[in-house]
């Protein structure tokens, strides 16, 4: 899921290519500078002392961050598995991680309630142990981790998988364990793809908005994203819309940005 550097090629003038590549690319950018003309500096800079954007802004910050640890921690050991050992089964394992990339916002946030709710499969046993997950900022962060986390699986095992296996076997013969060899070998190898998968993951989790608002609820101050205060300022207050949508914008940017210029080679 990382976006790999492209090779050089040789680039010939644009020509007549460039007016039927205008529609799109208009298409495309003029929503985004619309937003931006709108949102004028003094008014995001007003709207920024505003307890209720202050306080959705750390929380998306908390939550994703959150979000993001988890899904590096529990999808490294997944990730390689799936990368480098085999695995009856390993296909259509992929696949069901998968889903979360393709499935809609609302069908993820009723599986979660399904499953953590309530009456939920694994809720039950969670309510009947005095825990309740529902509308707190823990099932923000599992709704930001269920949607985010495919993201971060991709990237790590196209970059576990491109390590060069003579490496690896040269690295077994000169006796290193199986944990040296992930550590010493394979790891700094990936990094740079676990960097940009998490980094994907993160920007992932800052925009969720579907899943959460079901599993979750919008609670001010409590489980309110910047999503999800975009859509509540957008039928209370256009300008509290316009200020947070500006800054996940300017997120959004800097995060593609930052991923393309990691050192990734093209496989």
């Amino acid at each position: 899921m990382f976006l790999p550097r492209r090779r050089p090629t040789t680039r010939s003038p644009a020509g007549w290519w460039i007016l039927p590549s205008l529609p799109l690319a208009l298409f495309i950018l003029l929503p985004l500078a619309a937003l931006v003309w709108r949102a004028s500096p003094r008014m995001v800079l007003q709207h920024l002392q505003d307890p209720a954007v202050t306080q959705a802004i750390f929380l998306s910050l908390r939550t994703s961050v959150a979000a993001t640890v988890l899904a590096a921690l529990l999808g490294t050991p997944l990730a390689y598995l799936l990368a480098r050992r085999h695995l009856p089964g390993r296909r259509l394992l992929e696949t069901l991680l998968d889903l979360p990339l393709v499935l809609p916002p609302a069908v993820a946030g009723v599986a979660l309630l399904m499953a953590f709710g309530r009456r939920g499969i694994a809720g039950i046993y969670l309510a009947n142990a005095g825990l309740e997950l529902t509308f707190t900022a823990v099932a923000v962060v599992l709704a930001q981790l269920f949607v985010a986390s495919p993201f971060f699986l991709r990237a790590a095992m196209l970059g576990f998988s491109a390590v060069d296996e003579e490496l690896a076997q040269a690295a077994a013969l000169d006796g290193a364990g199986e944990w040296a060899l992930f550590r010493h070998v394979i790891l700094p190898l990936s990094r740079p793809a676990l960097l940009g998968g998490a980094v994907l993951s993160w920007a992932r989790a800052l925009g969720e908005f579907g899943a959460t608002i079901i599993f979750a609820g919008n609670l001010p101050g409590r489980t309110q994203t910047m999503p999800l205060a975009i859509y509540l300022g957008f039928e209370l207050d256009l300008d509290v819309a316009l200020t947070l949508s500006v800054i996940l914008l300017g997120i959004s940017f800097l995060v593609l940005v930052s991923v393309r210029s990691l050192p990734f080679e093209e496989r």
